[in-house]
């Protein structure tokens, strides 16, 4: 008859889906009278394959539909985000010996090694969730994992609308901005749903387009037939074999993108970018993290800078390359669209004007730039 040491002897050895079929049979094997039917069976092999090749005692958070985020602090804790902010969660992990297990197991299931030659990675695991990890000294409180979940399928508009993301009579607008092939950027904080609102948007776009998304790592799944991902790839600890954003922004132009999706703007890969919607590849979109639209300015000049570029040049081009600004925020009732921006210049400044604004009741307010916006748009459906 299986023991519990046999199981834990599969556990130990790892690696694969043959041992999680080897640990589930020792497990089923090891439950023998104990178990309750075919129900404590299953649950006891689903635990298994958990502890084997999922993330273990944090499977069952990443398997909720309402979890967007969950975060280990080394021993000291379990968060999660179901979309209202961090909560602890009551979960034992065990030490910073079983964390730090774990994040090697996870970074192996991603592709990428983590180690001391090697004490940070990022990449997505199989089921597109995405990972984040960092080993000590780097990290000073143990080993810390940061999980992004991905839906396991993308909400449309529609939906949005009707989660209370979107305001209804935003629907229109975007879609006008997909349909007038606008370029256009989406800013907000961490985990604010830019996203989330960049998958639906290009679910809309026409079957016969091909979409070029360039990515850290791919988290864009819009619902498209004609969809490619390029996605960064990290030096070695050789610092050899990187393959950094700006470089995959030159490349997604030779490979006849009708829509070019930069995942989130973040490095010197701005001027590429810019470049790109400023010499007739219409219809791009583009991340960037921003805590308010009159902030994405600043943060435009900023990465410009990394590129060499001085404001006066990151300013000239961002007006002329971007039709809109879309600012996602997290409220208390959620994630929510709260504002259409148009860039400009004022003098030798770059601001963001505000064209519609999301009040806190969810009416929408026309604001000094919404003409502007209106008219670009015109002026895109004529061409």
């Amino acid at each position: 008859m299986t023991t519990v040491a046999d199981v834990r002897a599969a556990l130990a050895r790892g690696g694969g889906e043959a041992d999680g079929a080897a640990v589930s049979s020792a497990v089923v094997g090891a439950a023998g009278p104990a178990a309750q039917g075919w129900r404590a069976l299953l649950e006891l092999d689903s635990r298994a394959r958990a502890a084997l090749v999922g993330a273990g005692e944090l499977q069952g958070l990443l398997e909720d539909p309402s979890v967007t985020d969950v975060l280990v602090n080394g021993a000291g804790g379990v968060w999660a985000d179901r979309g209202r902010g961090l909560v602890a969660v009551p979960l034992e992990l065990g030490g910073e010996a079983e964390v730090r297990a774990l994040a090697t197991r996870l970074a192996a299931a991603c592709g990428q090694r983590l180690d001391e030659a090697c004490p940070v990675v990022d990449g997505a695991l199989p089921d597109g969730t995405r990972l984040h990890a960092v080993l000590p000294p780097v990290s000073a409180d143990g080993t810390l994992i940061s999980l992004r979940t991905q839906r396991g399928r993308v909400l449309t508009v529609e939906e949005l609308v009707t989660g209370g993301t979107v305001a209804p009579p935003l629907a229109d607008v975007l879609r006008g901005l997909v349909a007038a092939r606008a370029n256009v950027l989406v800013s907000g904080a961490a985990g604010a749903g830019k996203t989330t609102l960049l998958a639906a948007l290009l679910s809309t776009v026409g079957p016969h387009e091909r979409i070029v998304c360039i990515e850290e790592a791919v988290e864009l799944r819009p619902d498209h037939p004609h969809v490619v991902h390029l996605q960064v790839r990290r030096a070695n600890v050789q610092q050899a074999g990187g393959v950094e954003m700006a470089e995959l922004v030159r490349a997604a132009m030779r490979m006849r993108p009708d829509r070019l999706v930069l995942g989130e703007c973040r490095g010197a890969e701005v001027r590429e970018v810019l470049g790109a919607l400023n010499t007739g590849h219409d219809g791009g979109w583009a991340t960037v993290h921003a805590n308010a639209p009159a902030d994405v300015p600043a943060r435009l000049v900023a990465l410009g800078s990394l590129a060499g570029l001085g404001e006066h040049a990151v300013a000239v081009q961002a007006v002329s390359a971007l039709d809109a600004v879309l600012h996602v925020s997290r409220t208390e009732g959620g994630r929510r669209l709260t504002e259409v921006g148009v860039l400009a210049r004022r003098g030798a400044e770059l601001v963001c004007d505000t064209a519609l604004r999301v009040t806190a009741r969810g009416e929408v307010r026309e604001g000094p730039a919404w003409p502007a916006l209106a008219d670009r748009l015109d002026q895109r459906e004529r061409a």
